[in-house]
């Protein structure tokens, strides 16, 4: 038995899960989110909670039973209170702006790097060296955070470049001459 899907999910008072077949909406404060899930898990809703379990006991169906039931938990946090990715430039010269839904960043390369803001996700800068990514989908909020990063990891010699906030990078001695 999943240990995860069978952990019952409780949907706060300000919150509505509506269930449709195979098809979850969730309606919240900061939005709206649906997921149509394969049919090897149904759905139970009672006493503000709502109940995961699967329909056969294939490998395929355990596998959904826990990732069922955390996609329902992670929408109902997402429409509630929002989920956030903050990182950090560091090195001589990097920064970033933002204009419109674009994120400019100069991260020590010959060119600008323009990286385009998906709809859903928001994106501010502070200080121009923090990016604050924040959204209602948790998986589309990670992912701009990591495209983010990706352009320029920090490196271990100096550390210069950019790095979820709290990242720790160890750090490699350079060259030494003999």
């Amino acid at each position: 038995m999943s240990r995860i899907g069978v952990q019952p999910i409780s949907v706060p008072a300000d919150v509505t899960v509506s269930i449709a077949g195979g098809e979850v909406t969730v309606k919240g404060p900061k939005g709206e989110q649906a997921w149509t899930f394969p049919p090897v898990v149904a759905f139970e809703q009672k006493d503000g909670k709502v109940m995961v379990t699967r329909t056969s006991d294939d490998k395929f169906s355990r596998a959904m039973h826990g990732t069922a039931r955390n996609m329902i938990a992670n929408m109902v946090e997402g429409v509630k209170d929002g989920f956030v990715k903050e990182l950090e430039i560091q090195g001589v010269g990097f920064r970033a702006s933002i204009q419109g839904n674009r994120l400019n960043m100069a991260l020590g390369f010959s060119h600008p790097i323009d990286y385009t803001v998906p709809e859903g996700v928001t994106v501010e800068v502070a200080d121009n060296t923090k990016i604050k990514v924040s959204g209602i989908n948790k998986q589309q909020v990670g992912q701009v955070g990591a495209q983010i990063r990706s352009y320029y990891p920090a490196e271990p010699y100096k550390g210069k470049g950019v790095r979820y906030k709290g990242e720790q990078v160890r750090r490699k001695a350079g060259k030494t001459v003999a």
